[in-house]
C-alpha cells in the first residue's frame, strides 16, 4: 500500500495555508525553497481500505491534502453492527529540506452527513510524531436532524505548535475517526457521516508552519 500512495498531481490545486510568511509576531520563516516530499508509509483502518486514500502536496509547500473514497460510518436500518465507527491511521514520511523543521498549524476536514432527528455524530482526529509522547486530540460534534455537507477545522495556537525534531527522521501520524450514534432516532432509519472524495472536493487539508533549525 505504501508504495502505491506516492505524491503526484492527482489532486487539484490546494488551498493556501493560513501561515504568515516572515511574520514578526510569530517568528515563522517562509516555506523552504526546496520541494518537500511526502509519501505514505502505512495506511490502516476501516475507513481507508487499500487503495482508497491518497495524498498530494501543494505547489508552495505549505499544505497537503488527503482524499478518501470509502470513509463512511453509519447506523440504523440494515447497517452492519460494526459500521457505526470508522477510522483511518496514516503514517507519513516527510522529507524536509536540510536545516528546516515543520509543524501542523491547522487541519480542515470536509464531508457529508445525514443524521436522523435524535441521532448524533463525532469527527475526531489526533496528531503525533513517531516516538513522541505528545498527542493532540480534537473532537467535533454534530446533531440530527442534519442533512448537508459538513466542515470542521482544527487549529493550534502558535505558541502550542509541536515541531518535528531537527536532524532526525520521524514519521508524522494522523489518526482520524468518524462515529455515529443512533440515540433516540428510529432504529429503522439510517444515519451516516462520510469523509469522502466522490464529488472531487471532499477532502482533508493540513496546513504547515515552517521554521529554521538551530545552527542552520
Amino acid at each position: 500500500m505504501a508504495s502505491g500512495l506516492l505524491l503526484g498531481g492527482a489532486v487539484a490545486a490546494l488551498v493556501t495555508a493560513a501561515v504568515p510568511a516572515n511574520n514578526p509576531s510569530t517568528g515563522f520563516d517562509d516555506p523552504p525553497p526546496d520541494k518537500i516530499v511526502i509519501k505514505v508509509a502505512t495506511v490502516n483502518g476501516s475507513g481507508c481500505p487499500a487503495g482508497t486514500a491518497a495524498v498530494a502536496v501543494s505547489e508552495d509547500n505549505t499544505a497537503f491534502t488527503v482524499t478518501y473514497s470509502d470513509y463512511l460510518a453509519q447506523v440504523g436500518g440494515n447497517s452492519d453492527p460494526t459500521a457505526f465507527r470508522k477510522n483511518c491511521q496514516l503514517s507519513l514520511i516527510v522529507h524536509v529540506p536540510q536545516g528546516f523543521t515543520y509543524a501542523i498549524a491547522s487541519a480542515d476536514y470536509r464531508g457529508f452527513a445525514s443524521l436522523q432527528s435524535g441521532a448524533s455524530a463525532v469527527q475526531r482526529a489526533s496528531y503525533y510524531f513517531q516516538g513522541s509522547s505528545s498527542t493532540v486530540f480534537k473532537n467535533h460534534n454534530f446533531s440530527g436532524a442534519y442533512n448537508d455537507n459538513w466542515q470542521a477545522t482544527d487549529t493550534t495556537d502558535w505558541a502550542q505548535l509541536v515541531y518535528a525534531p531537527c536532524g532526525v527522521q520521524r514519521n508524522f501520524n494522523i489518526n482520524t475517526e468518524l462515529r455515529v450514534n443512533a440515540g433516540t432516532s428510529s432504529p429503522s432509519k439510517v444515519s451516516f457521516m462520510a469523509m469522502d472524495s466522490t464529488d472531487g472536493d471532499i477532502n482533508t487539508t493540513y496546513h504547515m508552519a515552517w521554521k529554521e533549525c538551530p545552527g542552520k
